[in-house]
């Protein structure tokens, strides 16, 4: 088992936000991508959309998630799922850090994930019967 520890000294300032992305992870191949993200009272990360779908997972603070230009509050413990080509940016407008871990996917991610796992395994899909 791997674990990886929150690091706030590794984060940087990217995108109205402080950020520490998931990838490099030495070993992990997954089918998705992924960053912990930190917004400071009164950021206001950059207005964006991407093929993607995204799901954000409330970690600490409140902040609002504002999509489509309607805004939706989250806070620690809530989920937000985002379906791809939606415009997005999160705001904290409170007093406190807003923390939340973003995960997104789509179809190449699930594709590389897939051939370096048949890499890694010789060509077989894992679990898979052999040719008859």
């Amino acid at each position: 088992m791997d674990i990886r520890k929150a690091e706030p000294e590794n984060a940087v300032r990217e995108h109205g936000l402080d950020l520490a992305l998931l990838q490099p992870w030495p070993g992990l191949n997954a089918p998705f991508r992924g960053a912990w993200c930190i917004l400071r009272p009164g950021d206001v990360s950059d207005t964006h959309s991407h093929h993607e779908r995204e799901m954000f997972i409330a970690l600490s603070g409140r902040g609002e998630v504002v999509c489509n230009g309607r805004r939706h509050a989250l806070a620690a413990g809530d989920i937000a799922l985002m379906k791809a080509g939606t415009e997005h940016h999160v705001v904290n407008e409170h007093g406190e850090d807003f923390s939340y871990y973003a995960i997104w996917w789509g179809r190449s991610m699930s594709a590389d994930f897939l051939a370096e796992e048949l890499r890694r395994d010789g060509g077989e899909p894992t679990g898979a019967e052999p040719a008859a």
